[in-house]
């Protein structure tokens, strides 16, 4: 199993910026890529960005210019910078890793092990 605990959500007004962290921790060497979802109240969890072993990232069309997904390998830890946030952004975001190495890159069935989650709210 592997542990992901995320940090970093918080309040922000619309245009402003936010950094979100997961570290992950136990059998680490098990996970092919780290990825970011999002759940807004009455909606399903959508597919934000995710990061593959050998750094080849994706993104949501919704997302894309504006947030960028990053790791530190010797962390065992993903970022995910965002910028230029929109109420529409508003949404618990959660952390969450795989280790298959086919199948659709963005499809939350693929994903092994999630976190807690973490608020992220933008005001207008």
């Amino acid at each position: 199993q592997v542990q992901l605990v995320e940090s970093g959500g918080g309040l922000v007004q619309a245009g402003g910026s936010l950094r979100l962290s997961c570290a992950a921790s136990g059998r680490t060497f098990s996970i092919n890529a780290m990825g970011w979802f999002r759940q807004a109240p009455g909606k399903e969890r959508e597919f934000v960005a995710t990061i593959s072993r050998n750094d080849i990232a994706y993104y949501a069309d919704s997302v894309k210019g504006r947030f960028t997904i990053s790791r530190d390998s010797a962390k065992n830890t993903v970022y995910l910078e965002m910028n230029s946030l929109k109420p529409e952004d508003t949404a618990v975001y959660y952390c969450a890793t795989r280790s298959a190495r086919i199948g659709a890159c963005c499809d939350l069935k693929y994903y092994d092990n999630w976190g807690q989650g973490t608020q992220v709210t933008v005001s207008s």
